[in-house]
């Protein structure tokens, strides 16, 4: 298992849950590429209410507006394979948000990893 720990880099891609890449969720398309590109590990986070570039919220509470939900992937990893993931994020990201912070990795354990 890869060992991540001190500075990395945390991309955050945010995309609605209806968003499609060849009739699958932009999201697990993203998940499944960082996946095969080796990286630490991502995560997929629905939102309850959000809007973006097109200025209409979308919620939980309305039914006719609840299809189309913010999702943000998370990806933390080295500086030097996110940054080598991002065009995949180029292909995949024709509508939402892509950032990118540095962070500071203290723990990151996989299941049955020896302490």
């Amino acid at each position: 298992m890869t060992r991540l720990t001190g500075t990395a880099l945390r991309v955050t891609i945010f995309v609605g849950e209806a968003d499609l890449w060849h009739h699958r969720p932009v999201y697990t398309e993203i998940v499944h590429r960082a996946h095969a590109a080796g990286l630490a590990g991502a995560s997929v986070f629905q939102g309850i209410e959000g809007f973006g570039a097109s200025s209409l919220i979308h919620t939980q509470r309305l039914l006719s507006l609840s299809e189309d939900l913010p999702v943000a992937v998370v990806i933390v990893d080295t500086e030097e394979k996110v940054r080598a993931f991002l065009p995949q994020l180029d292909e995949l990201v024709t509508e939402g948000l892509v950032i990118l912070d540095d962070c500071e990795v203290i723990r990151y354990v996989g299941r049955g990893d020896a302490e």
